[in-house]
């Protein structure tokens, strides 16, 4: 048995609680050691500014801080999310933990990956403010909406999970005619994730060709189908789904070209507005059958009774055993797929 090289922490952001108690949970059944959740304070004064305070001493500790970025429950966006993570690795640096690792099961600012025209890489600019004065030594996120993302961090490492690792094992048992089953992505930048499952699957693969308005935020000009869908169920698989617009498309030209059943599978369902309203139409009207999603990204207890086209799928035990690895130091290979 490899020896810890640091007594195991975790701290949870204010937006990342609710996922933190599902990584403990599923910790506490499969580590040998004690698993502590710290108890920590995060203030929001009037002026909007923000601070992490830490209620109890992590010297010398392996500390694993979680947040979800994408919680917007209590009215938290995106950035004010990230400067709570920032505040709170700055606490951990400062009282002299042995290790800082940030689990973000979403990456914030991960399509704004490369430059088109006068404009900033911000994904790159995440990284380096994480990584600041060596802060963070370690991230695990899953599903990078682009892998080529781990290489803007030059010291710490990045473990990109897999959202086909508890992704898969339920399509298994879901699909019960692979001959005419057919695996879709929404574009063809995931192609690769697609054939993966495909193959994995074994069923037959199709392709989504999209034309995008950059002028205009989610905004399609062009979406065809090439591939055979006719009397087929489809499978449209993506990394994650913001405000469904596309992926609605792409239902609709799949069922006017005569696709049977349609389920739609994504690791990070964020369901911005309308994505919502946009679900619940396609559902109403019959041609969608199902969304699968993960809880990587947070969902209200009201959202997932009341959704009935809605199915989550928990990845809590897959960042659960990937953390206990990583404070003991052995390989993660076989979690990677």
């Amino acid at each position: 048995m490899t020896r810890q090289k640091a007594p195991l922490s975790i701290i949870s952001c204010k937006s990342g609680l609710e996922f933190a108690k599902k990584v403990v949970k599923e910790l506490r059944k499969i580590s040998e050691n004690k698993v502590h959740l710290i108890d920590s304070t995060e203030i929001l004064f009037a002026n909007t500014e923000i601070k992490t305070v830490l209620n109890e001493s992590i010297r010398g500790k392996d500390v694993f801080i979680i947040q979800d970025v994408e919680n917007h429950s209590e009215g938290m966006s995106v950035d004010d999310n990230l400067r709570a993570l920032y505040t709170t690795v700055d606490a951990c640096r400062r009282c002299d933990a042995e290790r800082i690792t940030t689990v973000l099961p979403s990456y914030p600012y991960a399509r704004q990956d490369k430059q088109d025209g006068r404009e900033g890489i911000t994904a790159s600019r995440i990284a380096y403010e994480l990584e600041g004065d060596g802060a963070v030594n370690h991230i695990i996120t899953i599903d990078l909406h682009n892998s080529a993302i781990q290489g803007f961090f030059r010291r710490a490492k990045v473990d990109n999970l897999k959202g086909s690792y508890v992704l898969l094992p339920y399509l298994k048992k879901l699909i019960k005619d692979t001959e005419n089953s057919v695996v879709m992505p929404t574009d063809l930048g995931g192609a690769k994730r697609a054939n993966y499952y495909a193959h994995q699957l074994k069923t037959d693969i199709a392709f989504c060709y999209k034309k995008r308005n950059y002028c205009k935020p989610n905004s399609i000009e062009e979406l065809a189908i090439l591939g055979e869908v006719k009397d087929k169920d489809v499978y449209i698989i993506d990394d994650m789904i913001c405000t469904g617009g596309t992926l609605v498309r792409a239902i609709e030209e799949a069922k006017e070209m005569g696709a049977k059943k349609i389920v739609a599978v994504c690791t990070l369902s964020l369901f911005n507005n309308p994505a919502r309203e946009r679900f619940d139409s396609a559902f109403e009207k019959g041609i969608l059958d199902l969304v699968i999603g993960t809880n990587a990204t947070f969902q209200t207890k009201e959202f997932l009774k009341e959704c009935r086209w809605y199915k989550q799928v928990s990845v809590a035990k897959y960042f659960a055993e990937t953390i206990d690895r990583v404070n003991r130091r052995e390989s993660i290979t076989d979690l990677l797929g």
